[in-house]
């Protein structure tokens, strides 16, 4: 058995510290969640899969359940309505006929994009909770330790794809207007 440098009553007031400000947490971000999606329809699981399929450019139903931190009867699920809807196609690969996958479809792009214009920080529980202290330090709580606590529990190909979510936006969208919107990406023409 290793050797412990903590003890038990350390271990059990860490593990209740970052239940209880977990389950606070994310009471305040399902309530602003469900605000912000709510007049497309969506629920979070939903939102989520059109999330992950949108920067994952297509993905296997285990990969949305794997990086949607939900079962994989739920990932499916929902991803049967988002396509009864037209928000999403489903395929089997030629080569992998045992996994279903996913892509997003251009009215699944286009709920989305509209869901990220309409995104008001006024209306987000922990956006306020955080802008005192970027008006006090110059910037947003780092989360590093956070994501350290994260990726010990759920892998390092699980913090490439939840990186990769925000560099897609970092990338591909800018700020127009106090809005979120799309490039524009310009066609390169060859020469005649």
């Amino acid at each position: 058995m290793q050797n412990k440098n903590y003890s038990m009553k350390e271990a059990m007031i860490f593990s209740q510290r970052i239940a209880q400000l977990s389950k606070a947490l994310w009471k305040s971000i399902e309530k602003d969640w469900q605000q912000w999606i709510k007049p497309y329809d969506l629920n979070i699981n939903e939102h989520h899969i059109l999330w992950i399929a949108y920067h994952l450019n297509g993905s296997s139903i285990s990969d949305v359940a794997k990086f949607g931190v939900m079962h994989v009867s739920t990932a499916f699920n929902f991803s049967k309505k988002l396509e009864e809807r037209g928000f999403l196609t489903f395929s089997k690969k030629e080569n992998d006929k045992r996994n279903t996958y996913i892509e997003i479809t251009p009215e699944g792009e286009r709920v989305l994009l509209e869901l990220m214009e309409s995104y008001d920080p006024s209306k987000n529980s922990a956006f306020s909770g955080a802008l005192p202290l970027r008006e006090l330090y110059g910037k947003f709580p780092d989360m590093i330790e956070m994501m350290a606590v994260i990726r010990n529990i759920y892998g390092e190909d699980f913090m490439q794809i939840f990186e990769r979510s925000f560099d897609n936006i970092d990338q591909e969208f800018t700020d127009v207007e106090g809005k979120i919107t799309k490039k524009k990406i310009e066609k390169e023409t060859e020469p005649v």
